[in-house]
């Protein structure tokens, strides 16, 4: 298989294998027979291999942005970023090399013991999307690994040469043979395969929100562990005492950085009645100037979409719009620059008049296409807010405090901003949504520990006799 640049699909990045079952039952089985020295290595030892995984990042962190940029296409300042987090999630599960710890409490006995500890689940099956190609297989692959995890990885078929090069960097760090291991393919083929087979304890999907339902209902069939990580329909609500300034700002990053090819991307914009236009007006002025260009090249803002399937969907939801009744103020057309014509480049768009009831109001797009909607309270805002399937990233800009509160309250989702976009999570924070974002788990911080490992209570009697809980002491 071919991995072309997007921003010019006649520059071919990368071939890789097109693997099948054989591959998938190699991988597997490596993984299992790692599994069974990997987790008798002592957490902070395993910590250390991670911490010197960072380092490798941090050295070659230009030229792996580069090739960030080429394969995917996103600016060349966010693939630095996504690299970043990568090194950042590497540094704070080091960390956790000595810090995962477990409770001890009292027992309801006398002479009786007990406490918790994390055992590590086995072998650990990630699958990764082309958006954040470093920051979310680091964020996934840096806590199995130290919870004491062997890992099989299989990246989106956009991202190999990025994929490859991660793993390239985690064998220079010294891991074992089997504890990592790459597989490469079709999410229909290798992937389907992967999540089914008998050998997998636990996956990890980012992804669609279908296609995560797909992997749930595999997973409770097989009785595997499964931590989904989905859609969203993120929203921006702009309430009348904002900074109108700073929340535009907020709103042109939210919902264009990275083409809007992220899960947390801004798609739409509540606006209170009273500043609408105004902030519609300096909104489309602010979008008018973004560079769309290829992300190798300093001045460009917005880059091109992933691949062909991605800009004629973008293109199809903006025929839906418009046969919804949406009104486009800027772009909504595929470009039409003649040095832009080898790249899959969209227009950044504003979507104007749009209901809530409608598609382009509840699905998800992932394209650079951001939808208005006015309301005329504070109580509306937040019910329009919360009328959508997905419940990831919310954002709201207030000066006012007692609002702010009653949003972080009140609004449906698992991270909300205020007075900040929609986008921008920190990696010892908790990520993840509610809804059809997400089955529950988290991503990063502490909680991710509660996906890569189990719970073991122990209990240690040293009575000398036999005491029943429940009974004998009541």
């Amino acid at each position: 298989m071919e991995s072309r640049n997007p921003a010019d699909t006649r520059e071919l990045i990368a071939t890789f294998p097109r693997s099948g079952s054989a591959d998938v039952e190699q991988a597997v089985n490596a993984a299992r027979q790692a599994f069974q020295l990997w987790r008798l290595v002592p957490a902070p030892i395993r910590a250390e291999q991670i911490y010197r995984f960072s380092e490798l990042l941090g050295q070659h962190k230009e030229e792996l942005a580069y090739l960030i940029t080429q394969e995917m296409g996103k600016p060349l300042n966010e693939a630095r970023g996504d690299v970043q987090e990568g090194i950042d999630c590497a540094l704070y599960s080091a960390g956790e090399g000595r810090r995962m710890f477990g409770q001890t409490t009292p027992s309801e006995m006398p002479n009786k013991f007990a406490m918790t500890v994390r055992s590590p689940i086995g072998v650990c099956a990630l699958i990764t999307p082309w958006n954040f190609p470093v920051a979310i297989p680091c964020w996934k692959a840096l806590p199995a690994l130290v919870c004491g995890n062997t890992v099989v990885f299989k990246p989106a078929e956009d991202t190999p040469a990025c994929a490859t090069f991660l793993i390239q960097l985690f064998q220079k760090a010294g891991l074992p043979e089997g504890v990592i291991n790459l597989i490469h393919g079709l999410g229909e083929e290798v992937g389907r395969e992967l999540v089914a087979h008998p050998g997998v304890d636990l996956v990890s999907f980012t992804g669609s929100s279908q296609t995560g339902a797909e992997v749930g209902a595999t997973c409770g069939r097989t009785h595997k562990q499964v931590c989904l990580e989905m859609g969203g329909k993120n929203a921006q609500i702009v309430m009348e005492d904002a900074d109108l300034e700073l929340a535009v700002e907020g709103a042109l990053w939210g919902a264009f950085g990275t083409a809007g090819q992220r899960c947390t991307a801004t798609s739409r914009l509540i606006l209170h009645s009273q500043i609408k236009e105004q902030f519609t007006t300096r909104l489309v002025e602010r979008t008018h100037k973004l560079q769309l260009g290829p992300g190798i090249d300093g001045r460009t803002e917005v880059g091109p979409l992933v691949n062909a399937a991605q800009l004629q969907r973008v293109s199809r939801y903006l025929e839906v719009a418009r046969s919804e009744g949406a009104k486009v103020l800027i772009g909504g057309e595929i470009a039409s620059q003649e040095e832009l014509q080898h790249g899959y480049f969209f227009q950044p768009t504003i979507l104007d008049q749009v209901h809530p009831d409608t598609r382009i109001a509840r699905e998800e797009i992932f394209g650079p296409v951001v939808a208005l909607m006015e309301v005329n309270t504070f109580e509306e805002a937040i019910q329009v807010m919360n009328d959508t399937p997905y419940g990831l990233s919310a954002s709201i800009y207030t000066r006012d405090v007692n609002q702010a509160f009653q949003a972080m309250r009140d609004i449906e989702a698992g991270i909300t901003y205020i007075n900040g976009p929609t986008i921008g999570a920190e990696v010892h924070l908790p990520f993840g949504g509610v809804k059809q974002t997400g089955n529950g788990h988290r991503e990063a911080g502490s909680a991710v520990l509660d996906v890569f490992s189990a719970w073991k209570t122990i209990y240690v009697d040293f009575s000398g006799r036999l005491q029943r809980a429940q009974i004998d002491n009541h």
